[in-house]
């Protein structure tokens, strides 16, 4: 005998915020905003005396087990300098004469024409189901490779956002981030690291 399921998405929509898939906010809006992703330097040595005479500077063990287990496969421009031997160094601008990004150093930008692209980002961003906890904690701060900033309008702040994929983790500034949880699943790393490549080397 079939048992009849009559609570279907009634039952769900009482634990996500749609059975439909609406997007949360603020990104059930953005999806025809003005977007600017920025490649940025994950990590900053804190000061020369910090650096060793030879071998450089000694890595964050999240950041140093991302290049272990495969960052050095991805495309070269989604690879912040100076982190695998053997590759170009970092810039050599002063600290202070950086140009940064919710406080990381910024190394390239290109700005978000595709409305395809656009759509992919709010998609991610805005469904729960593209966050968990179960990537790297970072409990020494958010290693951040790639920013995203979102044009609001008006007099609102960008919305912005940290992505860490070497943390497997995303950090909302100037908003309140509408999920419980900020880590990123296997799909959204997949899907993040798709856009980079097309910002930033103009192909898929």
């Amino acid at each position: 005998m079939r048992t009849p399921t009559v609570l279907g998405c009634a039952v769900v929509a009482l634990l996500a915020t749609s059975c439909a898939g609406t997007l949360s906010p603020p990104f059930d809006t953005l999806s025809a905003s003005s977007v600017r992703v920025f490649r940025l330097q994950n990590y900053e040595a804190p000061s020369a005396a910090a650096t060793p005479a030879a071998g450089g500077f000694s890595l964050p063990p999240e950041i140093a087990q991302w290049i272990k287990a495969g960052a050095s496969m991805l495309p070269p421009g989604l690879i912040p300098p100076g982190l695998i031997p053997g590759a170009a160094p970092a810039p050599g601008a002063a600290a202070a004469d950086a140009t940064r990004f919710e406080g990381f150093r910024v190394l390239g930008f290109a700005d978000v024409t595709d409305a395809a692209m656009r759509k992919e980002l709010t998609d991610v961003f805005g469904h729960a189901a593209n966050f968990d906890d179960a990537g790297t904690a970072c409990p020494q701060g958010l290693y951040a490779e790639l920013g995203i900033s979102f044009w609001r309008g008006g007099s609102q702040p960008p919305a912005d956002l940290l992505v860490s994929f070497s943390c497997d983790r995303v950090e909302a500034r100037n908003f309140a981030w509408p999920h419980g949880k900020s880590g990123l699943t296997p799909d959204a790393v997949k899907r993040l690291t798709k856009v980079a490549q097309t910002a930033f080397q103009g192909k898929l």
